[in-house]
């Protein structure tokens, strides 16, 4: 069966949508999300694949510019794995503490450097196989540093991702191992990496979890959840969020 537009305004409906439309839109989504926000990258800074593993697990729980504000601290100090393994945990802690759960991710990150100096001779491991191995790196993390450290292609379904590609209908998996392969067969590989920055952008600025920006949405005719949010145009755009720096 064709996809069918809603009849009261923008959006569509993916209960009936084939496999072939359904690959159709959300290609074409995804095109107009890169669009929308043609700067959408990885908003964490690094200038390493250790230093974007580091970050990455200390986004947790907290936000990118957060951790931003800490991190050149943190690497001026700690700027390897190795200096980081003999680091004092008591120093580290203060250094990380406004990004929370600060104990534990000092032991995280002490951790997961000295499995790197003691397993992988000092260096990042470069595959998902290996990189999950190290403590408190798991598939999220690891496709974080893969794809915009290493190039290799791999989805991170984070909150936003897992959120937002579920009320694009393109899949109504909840576990994140699951939603992967699904979201996977519908881009070619040479998108993922990309697809995700789009899809966590869009999240982050307009696809709230709570009262997203409808009115103000590009994807608004391709999307099956146009109305849960405000689509009168003017109330929309009031929940817009610009870009941060």
């Amino acid at each position: 069966m064709t996809l069918d537009r809603g009849e009261s305004g923008p959006g569509v409906r993916a209960d009936a949508e084939s496999r072939t439309a359904l690959v159709r839109r959300a290609r074409r989504m995804n095109r107009m999300l890169a669009e929308t926000y043609p700067d959408a990258r990885c908003e964490l800074d690094f200038t390493s694949p250790y230093e974007l593993l580091v970050a990455t697990v200390l986004s947790a729980q907290s936000t990118d510019k957060r951790v931003n504000l800490v991190t050149p601290v943190l690497f001026a100090s700690y700027p390897d794995p190795g200096t980081m393994s003999e680091a004092d945990p008591a120093a580290v802690e203060e250094i990380i503490k406004p990004t929370g759960f600060f104990r534990a991710k000092t032991a995280s990150v002490i951790k997961l450097s000295t499995t790197i100096c003691d397993d992988f001779g000092g260096e990042v491991p470069g595959t998902l196989a290996e990189m999950v191995t190290l403590p408190g790196v798991g598939r999220k993390t690891a496709n974080v540093v893969l794809g915009n450290a290493f190039g290799v292609p791999g989805l991170t379904v984070d909150t936003h991702f897992g959120r937002l590609v579920r009320r694009f209908g393109w899949t109504d998996q909840t576990d994140p191992v699951k939603v992967e392969p699904e979201i996977e067969a519908l881009f070619p590989k040479t998108d993922w990496v990309q697809l995700c920055h789009n899809v966590i952008w869009h999240g982050r600025r307009r696809c709230h979890a709570r009262n997203p920006a409808c009115g103000a949405c590009p994807l608004a005719a391709l999307c099956p959840s146009y109305g849960e949010g405000p689509t009168d145009p003017a109330k929309a755009a009031k929940l817009v969020r610009e870009p941060r720096g």
